[in-house]
């Protein structure tokens, strides 16, 4: 349980109530909220569920605090019986992706809290491989991993690499935005689904009739959007999104399984062709319970990858990407090894993720 500070202004009691339960995030290295009727406030600090040190939210705390997040459209849609995705600025100026739902009829809050600040990629410790990347000049670049694992994050950076180095139009599709980027040498262009266009679809068949350089589309959650970003990557557009997968080999699976059969291997051609990267991406606890660091597996397109796509060899990927380190692709086992060799995590969190212990081990020279 933990204590939270008590706001003793002459606030509302949801408003006071939700100001401290954001102060406290804000100052804990939180990246969730969760505020559900007939249930304590809970976070998410660093990697952990914590309950706050606060009285159960009423069900009318909780539909008060959502009249405070949602628009008045917004509000009415959710009594509709709908899910709502928006984003939301408090009175500092510090923004939040909020999700308003019910659960056993009751209503419920899910906020992950964003940074204004734009890290850059050496701020985040990040491959300094992933500069080259965001540098192509056309193709498709996937970032993928479990939610939560800072995939946004990842992509951002990114982007802001292009902003500060090339002079781009990047057109942005995201649901909601969570990183307001200022143009710099590049021009950037944000809409968000649902408030500036109506879904992802429809933002991609304009975004080719806008001009971009580079398109970022949220998330590929279906067949269509699948299609249409890969059509953008084959017309010559730099396209970055993000998939809910672990490692380069499921998530090409994944993009082919989302076609008709008889699609698969006209999919397996253009992919080969329009792919260039896949990072994928994990958060760890650090060993001195300095908050969490990110773990990654990057593959690159080579003639050596694209003909296992194109030929349905999806499996020897992982091996290809072993062989692969000289040009600056990176294995999970290689990458957790290096940072339980440099003390940032433990051993026994490494092998919580590894999918082979005794590779882990073999890199480690504990065999």
């Amino acid at each position: 349980m933990r204590k939270v500070f008590v706001y003793s202004t002459q606030l509302t009691k949801v408003e006071a109530m939700l100001k401290q339960i954001l102060h406290y995030a804000r100052n804990h290295d939180c990246s969730d909220i969760h505020l559900i009727a007939h249930r304590k406030p809970v976070v998410r600090e660093i990697g952990d569920l914590v309950s706050l040190d606060l009285p159960p939210l009423d069900k009318n705390d909780v539909l008060d605090i959502i009249r405070t997040l949602l628009s008045e459209e917004q509000l009415d849609l959710y009594i509709l019986g709908n899910d709502v995705d928006c984003s939301y600025t408090d009175e500092t100026g510090h923004r939040y992706r909020v999700n308003v739902y019910k659960q056993q009829s009751l209503p419920a809050i899910a906020l992950r809290l964003l940074n204004n600040h734009i890290p850059s990629i050496d701020e985040m410790k990040l491959p300094p491989i992933l500069k080259d990347i965001s540098l192509l000049p056309r193709g498709l670049v996937l970032v993928t991993g479990p939610t939560g694992s800072g995939k946004s994050t990842t992509i951002a950076t990114m982007i802001n690499h292009i902003n500060m180095n090339k002079t781009r139009h990047i057109l942005t599709l995201e649901d909601p935005i969570e990183y307001i980027h200022e143009s710099n040498h590049s021009m950037i262009n944000q809409r968000e689904i649902h408030k500036d266009v109506h879904d992802f679809n429809v933002g991609l068949r304009s975004a080719l009739r806008e001009d971009p350089d580079v398109i970022l589309v949220g998330e590929m959650r279906d067949y269509e959007t699948i299609s249409l970003a890969l059509t953008a990557a084959e017309t010559g557009h730099l396209v970055f999104s993000t998939l809910h997968t672990t490692g380069a080999a499921a998530t090409i699976d994944r993009i082919i399984d989302a076609f008709p059969p008889h699609q698969q291997s006209q999919i397996r051609i253009q992919l080969a062709n329009v792919l260039k990267a896949v990072i994928s991406q994990s958060l760890l606890p650090r060993a001195d319970y300095a908050g969490r660091t990110a773990v990654h597996e990057i593959m690159l397109m080579t003639d050596a990858i694209g003909n296992m796509i194109r030929e349905n060899k999806i499996v020897q990927i992982n091996t290809a990407i072993q062989t692969g380190l000289r040009i600056g692709m990176q294995t999970l086992d290689g990458n957790l090894a290096k940072l339980v060799t440099d003390q940032v995590i433990s051993f026994e969190t490494a092998s919580e993720i590894t999918s082979n212990v005794e590779l882990l081990k073999r890199y480690l020279g504990r065999v």
